[in-house]
């Protein structure tokens, strides 16, 4: 449930490297959300998982935002979480070793309870 009555968002990425701006879109409005004191979580889903890999995010950048490094490295930093789907990796052979720092691997019953808990849910 909400933590001391702080409203929750959570924001789902099913675009990886091969579209910076909907790979980047989820993390400006996870970022806004943080700033507006909302508990923010992204879910990485389809290609969205290659964001979590070490080496994949460092190199996405998209015109007129700030490069996804910046962008969940900021996220990650003011508390902010980020669930990135079992299946989606083990289909990619991506293991939790070669996953970015703070990256939870979650399988649906777990996101769908985040959304359950959720005020709004978005989808990129």
């Amino acid at each position: 449930m909400e933590e001391g009555g702080t409203e929750k968002i959570v924001v789902f990425a099913t675009h990886g490297p091969e579209d910076p701006e909907r790979a980047s879109l989820p993390f400006v409005c996870a970022n806004a959300a943080l700033a507006m004191d909302v508990q923010a979580t992204v879910v990485l889903q389809g290609t969205g998982v290659l964001l979590a890999k070490k080496g994949c995010y460092e190199h996405v950048f998209c015109a007129g935002f700030d490069p996804l490094k910046k962008l969940v490295d900021t996220f990650l930093e003011f508390g902010g979480k980020i669930f990135v789907c079992i299946p989606c990796i083990q289909e990619r052979k991506i293991t939790n070793d070669m996953l970015i720092e703070k990256v939870e691997p979650a399988k649906a019953g777990r996101v769908i309870q985040e959304a359950l808990e959720a005020k709004a849910v978005l989808n990129y």
